[in-house]
C-alpha cells in the first residue's frame, strides 16, 4: 500500500525541521508502512516509555535526537523510570545502572517530555477525549486510553513512540481505526453473586481470565454493573494486556464504545462467546492467590500507581494500626497523586503505619525493596504476574482487604473465598 504524506510530512523527512525531527519522521514512516498504513495522523499527545533504562542503545538513541536539536511536537508525558528520584536511598542496584537510568531520564526531559514518571497518565490533569489520537506506549495506559477513555492509540513501543511524539504523527492503522476496534470475543458473565459483583478483586481477576483467553483480540464483557469505578477499569485492563495482549476492551453499559452489545461488536456476530462462571473466576484467583496462614515479608500496591482514591481506601482499611514489623508495605503512585494525598492529610497517618511510597518508578521493576522472608502480596494481577521473573520473589495476589489484614497480621488471612463459590 501507498504511504500518502504531506507537505509537512516530505518537510520534516527532507530535514527542513532539523535532522533529528527527519530521524523521528523516517522512524515513523517506517512503522506506517510495516502496518500497511495509507497515510499518518495528527495526534494530540504522547505517553514515553522509552525512558525506562534497559540498555546503553536507549541513551544513544535519546542524545542523538536531542544533540540533533529535536523536540516534542504535542503534550509528551513519561512513563516509569527505574529510579525513585524523590528517595534515592532506597536504589539497591549498582551505582553504574543509577547513572545510566539518570542520564536517560534527563535526556527525555531535555526533548521537551513532561517528568510525570507515571505509568497512569491517564490519572494526570491533561487526559485525551473521545475520539482523539494520541500515541501512547505502557501496555495498561494504552488498554486504558483505548477502552476507559474512548481516545485512540496502537500499541507502540520504545523508540516509536517518542519518534510520533516529535512527529506529531502516528500511523493510520490498528486500534486508530474502527475495524480494529470492534469487539470480537464476548465474555457474558454467568450467575457471579452481588458480593463478587461488588468486590473489587473481581476487575483483576476477570481481566487475567479475559486476556489469557483472548491474545490480542478486542473482548466485550457483558454483565458488569453499569457506573464501574476507574480503578477497577484500571485493574481489569492491566491484567488482561499482562496475561494476554490485550489493547482494548468494551464493557457493555460501562465503556463509552459500547453502550449496547451490538454497539461493541459493530453491528456484527462476536467470533465466539465465553460464559463466565464464579468456578472460573475460582480457579484464576487460586492460580494467582497465596495459601492462608503463610508467611508474608512485603505488600506491594499500586501497579499500575495508585490513585487517590485507591488510597481513600487504604488509609480507611489501615485505621490507625501499623503493619507488622516483619511485614514492609510498598505503594507505587505518581509524584501528583502523593502530593494530592498529602493535601488531603492521609499521608502522615499512612507512613506511621509502615506505608513505603515509591515513585517515579514500580516494585516490579526496579530493585527498591529490602530483602525478606515470605511472600510478597499484592492486590495487582499485573505485579503478580511479572514480579517473579523481574525481581525474583514469591509473589501472589489477594483483596485489598485482605492484604492490609495480612500485613497486619503478619501472616496471609483470606476472607474472601466463600465469594468466588458458585451460588447455590
Amino acid at each position: 500500500m501507498t504511504l500518502a504524506l504531506t507537505a509537512r510530512d516530505d518537510a520534516m523527512l527532507a530535514g527542513e525541521f532539523g535532522a533529528g525531527i527527519a530521524l523521528a519522521m523516517r522512524v515513523v514512516t517506517r512503522v506506517a508502512h510495516a502496518m500497511q498504513a495509507s497515510h499518518l495522523l495528527d495526534i494530540v499527545g504522547a505517553h514515553i516509555d522509552s525512558c525506562l533504562y534497559h540498555g546503553p542503545s536507549g541513551i544513544d538513541f535519546v542524545e542523538r535526537l536531542g544533540v540533533d536539536g529535536a523536540r516534542v511536537a504535542v503534550p509528551s508525558t513519561l512513563n516509569v523510570s527505574s529510579l525513585d528520584l524523590m528517595t534515592p536511598s532506597r536504589f539497591r542496584g549498582s551505582d553504574e545502572l543509577a547513572s545510566s537510568a539518570r542520564r536517560l531520564m534527563d535526556g527525555y526531559v531535555a526533548l521537551g517530555c513532561a517528568p510525570t514518571w507515571t505509568c497512569a497518565p491517564y490519572q494526570e490533569d491533561n487526559r485525551p477525549g473521545l475520539g482523539e489520537h494520541v500515541a501512547w506506549a505502557e501496555s495498561n495506559a494504552i488498554v486504558f486510553a483505548n477502552s476507559v477513555l474512548g481516545a485512540r492509540t496502537h500499541r507502540y513501543g520504545d523508540f516509536i513512540d517518542i519518534c510520533a511524539a516529535l512527529t506529531g504523527r502516528a500511523p493510520a492503522a490498528g486500534l486508530h481505526l474502527d475495524d480494529a476496534r470492534r469487539g470480537t470475543v464476548v465474555y457474558r458473565l454467568q450467575a457471579i453473586r452481588a458480593e463478587l459483583l461488588a468486590c473489587d478483586a473481581l476487575a483483576p481477576v476477570l481481566g487475567y481470565l479475559v486476556g489469557s483467553d483472548c491474545g490480542t483480540h478486542v473482548p466485550v464483557i457483558d454483565g458488569l454493573p453499569a457506573g464501574q469505578p476507574e480503578h477497577r477499569l484500571k485493574a481489569l485492563g492491566a491484567a488482561a494486556a499482562s496475561s494476554g495482549g490485550v489493547g482494548m476492551f468494551h464493557a457493555v453499559g460501562v465503556t463509552p464504545e459500547a453502550p449496547t452489545l451490538e454497539a461493541a461488536l459493530h453491528g456484527e456476530r462476536p467470533t465466539r462467546t465465553v460464559s463466565v462462571t464464579a468456578r472460573m473466576l475460582r480457579e484464576v484467583r487460586d492460580r494467582l492467590a497465596p495459601t492462608a496462614g503463610a508467611e508474608i515479608g512485603a505488600v506491594c500496591l499500586g501497579t499500575p500507581h495508585y490513585s487517590v482514591e485507591e488510597f481513600r481506601r487504604l488509609h480507611e482499611l489501615l485505621d490507625g494500626r501499623v503493619a507488622s514489623p516483619r511485614v514492609a508495605i510498598y505503594v507505587n503512585t505518581s509524584r501528583a497523586v502523593w502530593h494530592e494525598v498529602q493535601l488531603r492529610g492521609w499521608a502522615e497517618a499512612l507512613v506511621e503505619a509502615g506505608v513505603r511510597i515509591v515513585q517515579d518508578t514500580c516494585t516490579y521493576i526496579t530493585p527498591v525493596m529490602e530483602p525478606f522472608v515470605g511472600l510478597a502480596l499484592t492486590d495487582s494481577a499485573k505485579w503478580a504476574h511479572y514480579a517473579p521473573g523481574n525481581v525474583q520473589v514469591d509473589a501472589a495476589f489477594a483483596t485489598i482487604e485482605d492484604c492490609v489484614e495480612s500485613a497486619v497480621a503478619g501472616v496471609v488471612v483470606d476472607h474472601t473465598s466463600p465469594w468466588w463459590q458458585d451460588p447455590s
